[in-house]
């Protein structure tokens, strides 16, 4: 007579040693960087695009800078020559100073006007809210050609502002803005602020909604004002979005050449050259190619720079 001894599954289990299953199988064969290489083949056309239409002229444009070239002929070669010349010479210096005092109007102005608004909006309720915003923002939708075209029959001799100081008794104060070496820059300026100031407040009163209620109501509570608020609650709260919005407005402000090549056209005189526009004066009116080159690279540059600390500032150092 035959008996069947039954095993106990520990003991079963510890004769016979278990046995890999498929999935565990791929696991283990699975190099440790292949997700890290199939997500690399994801990405690997954007690369490409980018590569070819943003790396590649960067590159080549780096070395035509170093070349006496008018775009045709043979070139010579110029070495670091165009590089020292955008800080010797007054006519290529200037534009960047120019472009500098742009980013009082393009940056700073825009986002002290938004940081206000918003403060004040933050307090009070008010109705028709997005009325307003779209009424603020609509300048950013507004092609620049024609913000350009509105704004040059606006300072006209004869135009819109000059009407008004004439109507409400300040006519001595009228001038041709844009022709007049020590407006002008200011005045193109002030189009760039109002072009800027919709996309700042955009963006802080979208931040704004972000920030807890309870805070406010503990500051009133504390006995804080409306500044007090502001400086405790309010601007900490928006410190990601006012990054944002200075890296918005400065790269909008140095990189700026359709609002001046339509208004003043760099003038009068050099008054309201930009570096954009020297870049376009000096490859297709003064067939100056290697000399364009350079100071469209050391915009990028400039461009990268002034970024670069203003985000690490406002943001702050990252753990």
């Amino acid at each position: 007579m035959t008996h069947t001894v039954a095993r106990r599954p520990d003991v079963a289990a510890a004769a016979s040693p278990a046995l890999p299953t498929r999935r565990s199988g791929r696991r283990s064969r699975r190099a440790p960087g292949e997700p890290r290489r199939v997500g690399y083949l994801y990405i690997a056309p954007a690369l490409v695009v980018y590569g070819c239409f943003v790396l590649f002229p960067l590159v080549h444009a780096a070395w035509i800078s170093l070349f006496n070239w008018d775009g045709l002929g043979p070139s010579s070669w110029a070495g670091i020559s165009n590089y020292t010349a955008l800080v010797t010479d007054s006519s290529l210096r200037g534009p960047f100073v120019h472009s500098l005092v742009l980013l009082i109007f393009y940056a700073v102005l825009p986002v002290a006007i938004a940081f206000l608004l918003a403060a004040v909006l933050s307090r009070h309720q008010l109705r028709g809210m997005t009325f307003f915003r779209t009424v603020l923002f609509l300048p950013q939708v507004i092609a620049m050609v024609v913000v350009a075209v509105a704004w040059r029959s606006i300072y006209s001799p004869d135009g819109l502002l000059n009407g008004v100081l004439h109507r409400i008794g300040l006519g001595s104060l009228t001038r041709a803005w844009l022709g007049d070496f020590n407006l002008a820059l200011p005045a193109v300026g002030l189009i760039g602020t109002w072009v800027e100031v919709g996309l700042c407040l955009v963006l802080f009163l979208a931040g704004a909604q972000r920030i807890p209620r309870e805070l406010y109501e503990a500051a009133r509570m504390d006995g804080a004002g409306a500044i007090r608020e502001f400086l405790v609650v309010t601007l900490p709260g928006l410190r990601g979005e006012a990054s944002v919005a200075l890296t918005l407005t400065i790269v909008a402000g140095l990189r700026n050449f359709d609002l001046v090549y339509l208004t003043t056209g760099g003038g009068p005189g050099n008054a309201t050259s930009v570096p954009s526009y020297e870049v376009y004066h000096r490859a297709f009116d003064t067939n100056e190619v290697g000399s364009a080159a350079a100071i469209g690279i050391a915009l990028t540059a400039l461009i990268f720079v002034v970024t670069f600390v203003v985000s690490r500032a406002v943001e702050g150092p990252r753990s």
